[in-house]
């Protein structure tokens, strides 16, 4: 007997319990006789071993779809068991069958509230999804109790298990809506992308309603949306869709400003708009941005209904021209299996009948496959006819023709009717669509010539004095076609033009009096008609069959018939009976008739959400919740505001020439006042201090994007309280004398020390504020010799500063599975290295995924590369499922060579290896504009790289370029006066070598991209990451 171990993922659920080695034991009915005895002495045997393997067969049973639930008294003894492993199977296992035995689970209910206080966050979470499955309505308030506080437990799965269960209490008792709403509040402000998608999902059960509780969530949802899992993306997509078509004005009018940086427009200052006609044009909530920006990236998620989702908020939130991007998306997914494709194809169709302009450059993506199942093929058909106009109409008929002589009949009818429709839509190739359907006549395959007679009547409609000769054909054709349909539309077609062949009518007449009594109804009743219209037209050609047919109708098997037949005698033979109604009988049977309306069957579908199941069936179906119109005016975005700011994981502060607001006084005003505290507290300061704090804070405030207008108001502002602009540039003045003075006489390993940099971040603080970290010159070259004067001048210009961009995402050092359950992650923090001025920072998260204690976790003494790496602290033990963040210092001698070395556990070495990014070889500095001008023409000639660049749309705006830039490199943005040109510098980690980096725009979308530095290799990789960076939205 072979039992394979069940893997469980990191919620503690089953991942897989498909295969387990069962013995060939009977278990057609339920577990099996025998086999239920076995497994049931197997869980009350004393050994955990022997309960461990029967808990696993019976899940393996439950995985077979096979019924255990007879074994649920002998499992339910085993809840309050301390072994970890069984207690899992067995919660597995009441989930499961809780609701079917409902008595004997309530029997465990002490058990579960039991273990509702485990300190495993597993335990605690399966003994509230089995307390919710238990459909007792006595309970109740049991579960209330363990929802409200599983919803404040420290584990985000415990806090995700309490959402799940809020929707399975609401159900079983609806009168606690009020309190669940007030645990929905609670658990919407949680920070935790694991419980995000769960909550929402609890708010779309219970209270979808109450729009208010989203308010103060809102930009938090739109911010973690892309960390959530893909079931709680399509969720949270779905709720923020109906959200903002409440919240926001509609985005699609002509005046409308849909720049990213639109908030430009409340930066404008009080000249610009007095200058500007008195008009309000459409401008774009800076919320309304955020989801769409947010939203775009899913785009390319390997999931098709986040991908579906996003296109639905963007078809019903985005601007007319902002459409477009959701095209390539959904032509991928139609390389998924049918089942996608057929979702996918409606959508499509929805969207072509409004927007065809969109989907027309991938017109090739929707031409058949002769693998394609009949439905896909006719969705298809739709959307090629949808996308059918005067410049691509003869590519399409062309695809037509073939389709037409397919084997599958109901492709070819359906291509016919849409033949059809082209000719209807397209008056240019009416003409010739009609006689590629004449030619169709001919054809060997009923069902075709059934189908063109049918889609001909209708085009002969719009046009009957110019096709007589049309009907003269079919009417020739007549003797050889066999489909009713198409033989009673023949018989339409001569009745109602009966004048235009007047003989050939009485001649048709007079073969159908032949085969009357064999004909199926629908022909025996334009039959009739024919007759009564002849009748009024050429009654002496015809009287004679009018009565013949009217008396063979008239003793027909079909009550239809006869109804019919005799209202045309009281209707055309007038008698004493008939009255006045014989007088109107000419504009009764004669009178001109509409042509008909050849439309898309989904013409109509856009009432209902893209990618739902209404829009799917064409038909509300229950829980659909429609969308609302959009509001005529803005409702109040504040309330959107939250009073607490929460810290982000990346924070990109505004670059580029942008427009101050009115209370940026006050934002930057925290530096000063922390300053002034720190003055206070001391009690004293010099002038020279004092200068240097106001002269920091502005070179802090021109780092951080503040244009020169605004600069010059702060200097200005910081001279009155002190003693003036002349006073201020003396002390500075004063200050670099006596900097220059204190550099002579410095001690050779004292010299090139650096000044503290002005920075807020706090992990720079930290690391400036150790007394064992005294970093070196900014700038010095290895091997090359600078006398003091440079020096000097490069101490006082070029200092390093702290990060303006970190990026959070982090790289796979060692896989899971590679490493015996030891994971390891790393990640770059952008900050100096405290074990070396020459080396790069390098953060290693190390998680223990196996079920077994990690010990002696360490880095092995001998490196392949040769680089020179600092080695974290041996780590004695790591507990399962526990993770451990170390850092570690790397020299890669200002090289992207990788760094390989050995990751050693007590039993195993591992080799990796951390390959950087060149942009991750520097640090930032800080300088003036002029010194920037300064160091750029000493590095020219051989120094210089340079090259055109052409970015994309989303990167010509101020704020996007310089944040694309320094998350490409880690570099400092040097303040300019010029409202085209941008300029970063760095230095090199390992050599101190400048970077200097500029970007001259030419136009909106295109500029120069230069890069100085004495290091050529870096630059021309630099050169070529930035560019291909700036070319990527």
């Amino acid at each position: 007997m072979s039992a394979n171990s069940l893997s469980y993922n990191e919620q503690g659920g089953a991942e897989s319990a498909v295969e387990v080695g069962l013995e060939s034991t009977p278990t057609s009915s339920g577990a099996g006789a025998g086999a239920g005895a076995d497994l049931r002495e197997m869980l009350e045997s004393t050994k955990e071993s022997l309960k461990l393997e029967a808990m696993k067969r019976i899940v393996g049973l439950i995985a077979r779809g096979k019924n255990a639930s007879e074994l649920f008294p002998a499992v339910v003894k085993n809840v309050a068991s301390k072994n970890i492993e069984l207690k899992k199977l067995v919660y597995v296992y009441l989930v499961r069958y809780a609701e079917e035995q409902q008595d004997l689970a309530l029997l465990s209910i002490s058990t579960f509230q039991r273990a509702l206080k485990d300190p495993n966050q597993l335990i605690r979470a399966s003994a509230l999804r089995v307390l919710s499955s238990i459909r007792v309505p006595i309970i109740v308030p049991i579960m209330m109790l363990a929802i409200k506080e599983a919803a404040t437990d420290l584990s985000p799965y415990v806090r995700k298990t309490a959402a799940h269960a809020i929707q399975k209490l609401y159900s079983l008792d609806a009168d606690q809506k009020e309190q669940l709403i007030e645990v929905i509040e609670k658990l919407l402000k949680d920070k935790s992308t694991l419980v995000a998608g769960s909550v929402v999902m609890a708010f779309e059960e219970v209270c979808p309603d109450r729009i208010d509780l989203i308010h103060k969530n809102y930009r938090k949802l739109c911010n973690l949306l892309v960390d959530v899992e893909e079931w709680g993306q399509v969720v949270i997509i779905s709720m923020l869709t109906r959200y903002a078509r409440t919240q926001f004005i509609s985005p699609w009018k002509e005046d409308g400003i849909f720049d990213e940086n639109s908030e430009q427009a409340f930066y404008e200052s009080d000249e610009e708009k007095l200058g500007t006609p008195q008009s309000k044009p459409y401008i774009m909530d800076p919320d309304h941005r955020l989801l769409l920006r947010n939203t775009k990236p899913l785009l390319q998620s390997r999931n098709t209904a986040v991908v579906m989702s996003v296109a639905q908020l963007y078809w019903h939130l985005a601007p007319k021209q902002e459409v477009g991007v959701i095209t390539k998306s959904l032509v991928r997914l139609l390389r998924s299996h049918r089942e996608v494709q057929y979702i996918v194809l409606q959508n499509i169709a929805t969207m072509s009948i409004q927007q065809k302009g969109i989907f027309e450059p991938f017109m090739k993506s929707f031409y058949v496959r002769s693998t394609d199942p009949t439905h896909i093929k006719t969705l298809k058909l739709e959307i090629l006819t949808n996308l059918a106009n005067e410049a691509n109409i003869s590519t399409i008929l062309r695809e037509f023709q073939t389709y037409v002589k397919s084997q599958d009949k109901a492709f070819a009818a359906a291509t016919i009717q849409a033949i059809g429709r082209c000719a209807t839509n397209i008056t240019d190739v009416t003409d010739t669509c009609l006689n590629g359907l004449v030619l169709l006549l001919s054809n060997r395959d009923e069902t075709v010539v059934a189908e063109s007679v049918v889609v001909i009547k209708k085009l002969l409609q719009t046009q009957p004095t110019q096709h007589s000769e049309i009907i003269k054909h079919m009417a020739k054709l007549f003797d050889n076609i066999t489909v009713p349909m198409a033989r009673a539309s023949i018989l339409w077609l001569i009745g109602e033009y009966c004048e235009r062949v007047p003989k050939i009518a009485p001649d048709v007449l007079r073969k159908m009096a032949k085969t009357f009594t064999v004909e199926e109804d629908i022909v025996k009743l334009q039959t009739v008609n024919l007759a009564a219209k002849l009748y009024l037209t050429n009654s002496k050609q015809t009287k004679l069959l009018t009565q013949y047919i009217l008396n063979l109708g008239k003793y027909d098997q079909s009550y239809d018939i006869r109804d019919r037949t005799r209202f045309i005698r009281q209707l055309i033979v007038p008698n004493e009976k008939s009255g006045a109604l014989s007088k109107y009988a000419r504009r009764i049977l004669l009178a001109s008739k509409p042509a008909p309306m050849l439309e898309s069957t989904f013409k109509d579908r856009d009432r209902f959400q893209l990618g739902t199941l209404s829009h799917t069936i064409n038909s509300k179906a229950t829980g659909y919740l429609e969308l609302s119109d959009w509001p005529t005016a803005a409702p109040d975005s504040s309330v959107r505001n939250v009073e607490v700011m929460e810290p982000v994981k990346e924070w990109v502060p505004s670059m580029g020439k942008t427009k101050p607001l009115k209370s940026d006084d006050k934002f930057y005003s925290d530096s000063g006042e922390e300053e002034g505290a720190g003055e206070e507290g001391t009690g004293s300061s010099s002038e020279d201090s004092s200068s240097s704090s106001s002269s920091s804070s502005s070179n802090e405030g021109k780092l951080y994007g503040l244009n020169s207008k605004h600069s010059e108001e702060t200097d200005s502002s910081q001279s009155d309280k002190s003693s003036g602009h002349s006073d201020k540039k003396k002390a500075d003045k004063k200050k670099r004398l006596q900097l220059k003075k204190k550099a002579k006489k410095a001690a050779p390993k004292e010299r090139y020390q650096m000044h503290r940099p002005p920075t807020h971040h706090p992990l720079t603080q930290e690391l400036w504020n150790l007394r064992t970290f005294t970093p070196k010159m900014a700038y010095t070259h290895t091997g090359k010799k600078k006398n003091r004067k440079q020096m000097v001048a490069l101490f006082l210009c070029v200092q390093v500063s702290s990060p303006v961009f970190v990026p959070m995402s982090s790289h796979e050092l060692l896989h899971r599975m590679t490493g015996k359950g030891l994971a390891a992650q790393y990640h770059f923090p952008r900050q100096p290295c405290i074990y070396g001025n020459k080396m790069v920072s390098v953060q290693l998260t190390l998680t223990n995924s196996s079920d077994h204690t990690l010990e002696d976790i360490s880095i092995g003494e001998k490196t392949s590369s040769g680089q020179n790496i600092h080695r974290f602290s041996s780590i004695e033990r790591l507990e399962p499922g526990a993770s451990v963040t170390v850092s570690m210092g790397i020299d890669f001698n200002d090289s992207t060579q990788a760094a390989n070395f050995q990751l050693c556990t007590k039993e195993d070495q591992f080799s990796v290896s951390i390959q950087p990014v060149v942009g991750e070889l520097f640090l930032p500095v800080t300088m003036t504009e002029q010194d920037f001008r300064k160091e750029q023409g000493k590095l020219q000639g051989m120094n210089e790289t340079s090259a055109t660049i052409t970015m994309a749309p989303e990167n010509t705006s101020n704020q996007a370029l310089s944040k694309k830039m320094v998350s490409v490199a880690n570099m400092g943005v040097v303040p300019t006066g010029e409202d085209s040109l941008y300029r970063f510098a760095a230095k090199s980690v390992s050599s101190g070598d400048l970077v200097l980096v500029s970007v001259d725009l030419t136009d909106s979308s295109s500029g120069r991209l230069t890069i100085n530095t004495e290091k050529t290799v870096i630059g021309s990789m630099l050169l070529r990451d930035l560019k291909t960076a700036l070319a990527q939205p």
